[in-house]
Order: C-alpha cells, then structure tokens, then sequence
C-alpha cells in the first residue's frame, strides 16, 4: 500500500462516520454543481463566438459576391470602430511580391498565403486590433488571392466575463449549499444509528436489556435499511432480556429451592459433628439422611448445569436409533423402581427409525419421564411407554395432572400440590422439555383417559 493510500485509510479511521458521510455528499453535490457551472460557461462561449464567426461568414461571402475584379490587393475597408459592421476587410494575394505599397491593417501570416494560394482551408483567429478585442476570418477571395474580414469581439468578450462571473458565483453558492446538504444528510441519515449506538451504551453502562430503539413511523414491510437494523436491534434486545430475565429466574428459584436442602444438611453436619452424644440408632438415622440430601442436592446441581445448557453442541451429534436407546432406558427404570412394572411397546415402522441427536440426553429425556411416571404411579400399576414413527408416549395410572396444573407442569421448580411430600426437585420435565426442543421435538402432557398422566414426545418439530 503507498504512503497516500495509508494515510488516506488514517484519515478516515480518525473521522466520524457522519463526517465522512457529509462530506461525501458534499463532495458529490459539490462536483456536480462546478461541472454544469463549466459546462454551461463553455456553452454560452462556444454560442457567442459562433455567432460572431457566422457574422463574419456573411460578411466574406457578401464581399466575395460583389468582388470587383479590378481590385487591387490591400485594404478595402479599413475601419473597425463600430460593433457588430465588418468595416475592417482585404485582399492578401498568395505571392508576396504582389503586396501593395500600402501596410496591411490586419495582420498577414504565412498561414494566411496558403489560404490564397489555395493550399488551406478557410480559418479563425483572435487578436487585438487598436487595442480593441477583435474576431477575424480569412477565406478564398478567387484564384490566387484570400481575404481577411475582421469584427470587433466586444460583446463576446463581454458576454463571456459576465457569464464566468454568474457561473463562478452560482458554483459558489451550489458549493456551499452542498456542504449544508451533505451535514443536513448526515444528520437524518445517520439518526436512527446514532439512536441505536445511544441505547448500545445506555445499555452497557446499566446492564439493563430493557431500553429500545424509537422507529419512525411507517408501514410495514417498506422500512429502510437503517430502520430495519434498528428493528433488528430491537429483536435482538428482547431475545437477550428474555434470556437475562430466564437466568435471574433460574439463578433466583434455584437459590430458593436449595436453602431448604442446605440447612438440613447443615443441621445433620452439625448433629454428627456431636456424634459422641448421639446412641446408634440416631448416629445411623442422622448420617442416611446427610446421605439422602447430599444425593438430591448433587442431583439438583447436576439438573441446573443441563439446563443452563440452550442446545446440543454440533460436534456431538450422532444418528441415534430410538427403539434400542428406549428399550435400554426402560430396563434401566425396572431395577431403580422394582415396585412398578414398565411395559414397552415398539410399533414395526419404529424400529429402525433414528434421529440426530446426542445419545445421553436423550437417554436422559427418556428417564425423566419414566421416573416421574414411576414416582406417580401407586405400587403394582403399570407405567407403559409406546415408541411410534412419529412419537413417544409414557403413561401412567396414577392420580393425573389437575387442570389448573397443565400449564405450568414444565416449569422450572414447579411441583403441583399433590407431588410436595414426594421427592424431586421439580426440574426433570422442564431439562426433559429443553432436550426435546435442543433435538427438534415438542414434549407436551395431558390428561390421559381413564386417569393418569400421558406424556407425547412429538418428533420432528419444525
């Protein structure tokens, strides 16, 4: 890169952007303005000038018409006091030899006895005859001769300084007129941006997601760029304060959630600590309970570490077969819930049906369901699962979901109020919910007919 591209790149990174927008638009308006200016100057010259170089035409051809062939070479008329008459005439032979006595009033050039000889067309020329701005035209004035016709170019010249002044002062004032363009752009154009920076800093300065950007009015669907980057921006900032707002409340109920187990914990550490005073039977009651809550606040960590997890990484996925993974879950269910049987029912067109995803989630979401099932289920009634090409269904057969409680079921930390006294932590149907989503399927639940709850794990969720 040369050393004016490197600093015009400088130049341009230590400017505003609405600077350099103003003054591009300014430069722009302003070369356009300078450049009718001097399209319009060379215009009007080129009009006057022609018209005088058509003056001059008439003139030759009206001597040339009334030519006296006993004309002598040299001055015919010889006066050029007055505007707008040619007064001012001669005959210039091709050989010098032939010159009259008398000087020439105007000038003779070599250029001049071509023309007479017949050896160069017809010119123009301007000069300064008696100290006066003068037009003059040589042409053929028969065989052997030329002559000079000569008209004062006191009006062109005239006409030519007044229009460069107007021109000059137009340009001028197109000039500044852009510069105050160019600021006037720069100002409307970049608003929205300077409102979209405005709340940027707002926002990193109070660390609040609520702020948004003012959109003009408009209809929809006709929006400019920057006022959709501002709609956009505006998008954006709902999905991040929905996501601050989600953590906060997770933050907040897990904190909730949590003081319960700790200080029971804390209460059974502080009683073994004083394990000297306590007899057997209190020392191995005190010390399984520490156990019991030590187990469902690891296992509570371990359900608030999945669910801060928003999806499934990339890298992770793998096509996973649905029958086997299920069939293995439901075995596993068995041996922790010896009390309920589990049934597992496979249609033919799902068996060998498999979905990307990540196999120890989805184990997971299976075991979730299974589980709360299970914990639902009275002693001896089945918990029956049915994997389709289309679904998975868990039903049991316990006292069901009241329907006040249906919408709130995938909740984080909800529990409904018969499910209190039962142990949980309310966090396995909303990591079960956030699996299936992360995989492209809806979890829902419902009432199932004839009692008990039925969870549908709908795949293939656009």
């Amino acid at each position: 890169m040369s050393a004016r591209r490197r600093l015009g790149a400088r130049w341009r990174r230590r400017r505003p952007l609405r600077t350099r927008l103003a003054l591009a638009a300014a430069a722009a308006v302003a070369l356009v303005a300078v450049g009718v200016c001097v399209a319009a100057f060379l215009v009007i010259r080129y009009k006057l000038y022609q018209q005088l170089d058509q003056n001059l035409t008439q003139s030759a051809t009206l001597i040339a018409q009334q030519r006296n062939y006993d004309n002598e070479p040299g001055v015919l008329t010889g006066e050029c006091r007055f505007l707008g008459a040619p007064a001012c005439s001669q005959i210039v032979p091709a050989d010098p030899a032939d010159d009259p006595s008398k000087p020439y009033l105007l000038p003779v050039t070599h250029s001049t006895r071509l023309v007479a000889g017949g050896k160069a067309s017809p010119y123009y020329t301007s000069l300064t005859l008696q100290g006066r701005p003068t037009r003059m035209y040589t042409t053929h004035y028969g065989k052997g001769d030329a002559v000079q016709v000569a008209l004062r170019a006191d009006i062109a010249e005239r006409g030519v300084r007044q229009a460069a002044g107007l021109l000059s002062a137009v340009g001028g004032a197109g000039v500044l007129l852009s510069g105050l363009g160019g600021y006037w752009v720069s100002r409307t154009g970049l608003a929205p941006v300077a409102r979209l920076t405005a709340t940027a800093e707002r926002i990193a300065a109070t660390r609040d997601a609520r702020h948004r950007i003012e959109l003009p009015p408009g209809p929809p669907g006709r929006e400019d760029e920057v006022t959709r980057l501002a709609a956009s921006f505006n998008a954006m900032l709902a999905e991040l304060e929905k996501s601050v707002t989600a953590q906060r409340r997770l933050v907040a109920d897990a904190s909730h959630e949590l003081r319960t187990p700790l200080t029971a914990l804390r209460t059974n550490a502080e009683l073994l600590a004083r394990a000297d005073r306590l007899n057997e039977a209190q020392r191995e009651r005190a010390s399984g309970a520490l156990a019991r809550q030590l187990r469902e606040v690891t296992g509570m960590v371990n359900d608030l570490i999945e669910l801060a997890r928003d999806e499934e990484p990339q890298p992770l996925l793998e096509e996973v077969r649905l029958a086997p993974l299920v069939a293995h879950v439901v075995d596993a269910a068995r041996g922790h819930w010896p009390q309920v049987p589990f049934t597992l029912q496979v249609t033919p067109e799902a068996a060998d049906l498999s979905i990307p995803g990540v196999p120890a989630r989805l184990s997971r979401l299976v075991t979730n369901l299974l589980d709360n099932a299970a914990k639902f289920s009275p002693p001896g009634t089945p918990v029956e699962a049915s994997l389709t090409a289309t679904a998975l269904t868990v039903r049991d057969h316990g006292p069901g979901i009241a329907e006040e409680d249906l919408p709130y079921v995938f909740d984080r930390f909800y529990r409904a109020e018969k499910a209190r006294a039962l142990p949980g932590s309310g966090l396995g149907l909303a990591m079960a919910r956030q699996i299936a989503h992360a995989h492209g399927a809806e979890l829902s639940a419902e009432r199932a007919p004839g009692g008990g709850a039925l969870f549908r794990l709908t795949l293939g969720r656009n």
